[in-house]
């Protein structure tokens, strides 16, 4: 049998390798021996695997991985990073806790620190509602205006920050209610459009008309408590400006019209549970440096927080 096989073996004589055999449509396979080099490299590959599997997290088990005896971990490399990060930053950190937020401005190395910080932070905590540039949309304000409804300066941020707006869990959270005029029948329909007509010429948007003289009328008897007589707004009721052509909720007269018949009310959570007091104040001098931010509280009695904060 032996002699058998071997007779029966055929060679390629360019090559002189055997062939194995196996044909398709005539053309034949030659038992070619793979190189040298890459069996050394493909052992070596095997060795590399082992030693890594020993040495380092492989194997996922039912509750946790098989651990490796050098008990090195990716989260345990991010936690000496976070560490490291944290220890280098402990110093500026300090020194902004120990300066008053309204005094912040007085220490242009300092602003600019916080301001840095400020915007990473912004960038993790708010971006999701006030977008990438803080330009807001509608129904979220856009921070890099100069139009505040609870007062622009650093203080006041910083308070808004802590205790939200209509956030439930503060009780000094920044708070107003514009009463439903449509809904709760307080004003007609008519009267509604009237009193858009002359909103929208408090700014300029729209002519003097018979309309906005009868909306005036009834803009002053509804609405001037908060709003003012002129439409500009009070900060201790935290009622916007209706004279500068911003708007929360789309400058649209179906939209004005819409929020005065059923206001929408946005919230805004409050910080403080979440965020350390050097984030929040860091979060306060972004803001504070998209644009707008006022230089000193303007108009504003101490309430309970403090003077009033961003929109």
């Amino acid at each position: 049998m032996a002699n058998k096989h071997q007779d029966a073996k055929r060679v390629d004589e360019p090559t002189g390798t055997e062939f194995v055999g196996h044909e398709w449509d005539g053309i034949e396979e030659l038992d070619t021996p793979m190189p040298r080099w890459w069996l050394w490299s493909y052992y070596a590959c095997i060795v590399w695997g082992i030693v890594y599997v020993i040495l380092y997290p492989a194997w996922p088990l039912v509750e946790k991985g098989t651990e490796g005896v050098l008990g090195w971990t990716s989260r345990g490399q991010l936690a000496e990073a976070v560490e490291a990060a944290q220890l280098e930053r402990a110093p500026v950190l300090a020194a902004l806790s120990e300066i008053p937020t309204e005094q912040l401005t007085e220490y242009p190395e300092r602003m600019r620190q916080a301001i840095s910080g400020g915007e990473a932070a912004f960038k993790v905590n708010c971006v999701q509602c006030h977008g990438a540039g803080a330009a807001g949309s509608i129904g979220y304000p856009n921070l890099n205006d100069d139009d505040w409804l609870w007062g622009g300066d650093l203080k006041a941020i910083e308070v808004t920050l802590q205790h939200g707006i209509r956030w439930d869990g503060s009780d000094q959270t920044r708070t107003s209610q514009m009463p439903a005029f449509g809904r709760d029948g307080i004003l007609t329909r008519e009267q509604i459009t009237e009193v858009t007509s002359h909103i929208l010429t408090l700014s300029g948007a729209e002519d003097v008309s018979p309309a906005s003289l009868r909306g005036a009328e009834l803009f002053e008897a509804n609405c001037a408590v908060c709003h003012a007589s002129n439409g500009t707004g009070l900060r201790e009721f935290g009622a916007p400006n209706l004279a500068d052509k911003i708007w929360l909720y789309g400058d649209k007269r179906s939209q004005i019209e819409g929020q005065i018949w059923a206001p929408q009310n946005g919230v805004m959570p409050g910080w403080q549970e979440r965020l350390d007091p050097v984030t929040i104040k860091m979060l306060a001098a972004y803001v504070h440096s998209r644009g707008g931010g006022e230089a000193a509280p303007v108009g504003v009695s101490e309430p309970a927080p403090a003077e009033g904060a961003s929109e």
